[in-house]
């Protein structure tokens, strides 16, 4: 049996939920590459959710939702402005330059988040021909490292990039948990801020499998469909990625699995500020903790526990709670901590 999982939220099951949809998706014969009813429909739930006037389309993967979504946005000549941090910088296998041909320059960030200002002094020499020209800025809301931009800094960056005739993509992959976290609804830190594409994860908040793309700029995204296929994210068993969207927008499943995850994380911090051997070196805004614990500890824990080391030479972990994470989960963890630490 697998243990405890705090490595990923990517780690836990499928919430029962999603489980009785795609059961009942699973009935008769459907129409293949989305266009079967269900497909349709709950894409005209999303685009409701999202604030009407956009576009929204399925794809199957985090790294495809990125994928594609920026392939719409750039030439080959362009750059996609991201944090060193970045998720598409770091952990996706360089699949965004190889689809887009286009270069990333990344930019080195405390907290996870692009700034005006971080972002400005890279644009010097942009329109020069011997360069690579800004064309997108790809942020994560929330951030790689667990931070939330605010709904404030969300406008003064959508403004900036249009004001520099640049574009903003968000990788939404915890988006549920950003939203939930800042007691927003979806529309607000994307339409109502001036995003230009985002997405909209499951996998990471109870789904099997599928994100949800949607695009404010249908005018620009118009071949987003072909970019879909070539990038291999067209599922053909489409009514399988909606049955889980259906549930998953029921009720607000979405909000209550992510809220389920920030509250865990929360009260995971609030012990850990407990012990005077253990750091907390970033906010705990969502459902990610980064964590400095003493090696030997580190070493001891990884034997019943599983998570990451997110900074080796100092000693600072990365921990994830999820919609099926349980105070038991914490109280286990919390109690062999310190038992390390006196051992």
């Amino acid at each position: 049996m697998f243990p405890v999982s705090f490595g990923s939220d990517n780690h836990s099951g499928v919430h029962p939920e999603v489980w009785k949809a795609l059961l009942k998706a699973d009935e008769g014969f459907a129409p293949a590459y989305g266009e079967d009813p269900l497909t349709l429909e709950v894409l005209n739930k999303i685009e409701s959710l999202f604030g009407g006037d956009c576009q929204a389309c399925f794809v199957m993967t985090g790294t495809g939702a990125n994928v594609v979504a920026i392939q719409n946005l750039v030439k080959s000549f362009n750059a996609i402005f991201c944090a060193q941090t970045a998720h598409i910088n770091v952990d996706e296998c360089g699949a965004v330059q190889k689809f887009t041909q286009a270069r990333l320059q990344v930019i080195p960030t405390t907290d996870g988040k692009l700034t005006p200002e971080l972002i400005g002094p890279y644009l010097l020499n942009n329109r020069d021909q011997h360069h690579s020209q800004g064309k997108v800025v790809s942020i994560a809301q929330s951030t790689e490292y667990g931070t939330l931009y605010t709904i404030e800094e969300l406008k003064v960056l959508a403004d900036y990039t249009h004001q520099q005739d640049m574009l903003l993509q968000i990788d939404g992959a915890r988006l549920a948990n950003a939203a939930a976290a800042l007691d927003c609804s979806l529309k607000d830190i994307t339409k109502e801020v001036g995003a230009d594409i985002v997405s909209f994860g499951g996998t990471k908040n109870g789904l099997l499998f599928g994100e949800a793309l949607i695009s404010f700029r249908p005018e620009l995204t118009s071949d987003i469909r072909f970019y879909r296929k070539q990038c291999t994210q067209l599922f053909s068993k489409m009514r399988y990625i909606s049955a889980q969207f259906d549930a998953y927008l029921k009720d607000a499943l979405w909000k209550k699995n992510a809220s389920q995850a920030n509250a865990m994380a929360t009260l995971f911090s609030e012990s850990l500020r407990n012990i005077p051997e253990v750091e907390i070196v970033q906010p705990v805004q969502v459902n990610s903790l980064f964590v400095k614990i003493p090696k030997k500890s580190i070493e001891e824990l990884r034997e019943k526990y599983h998570f990451y080391i997110w900074d080796e030479a100092k000693n600072v972990v990365r921990l994830m709670c999820s919609f099926n994470t349980t105070e038991k989960h914490i109280e286990e963890f919390i109690s062999d901590l310190k038992s390390s630490l006196v051992r």
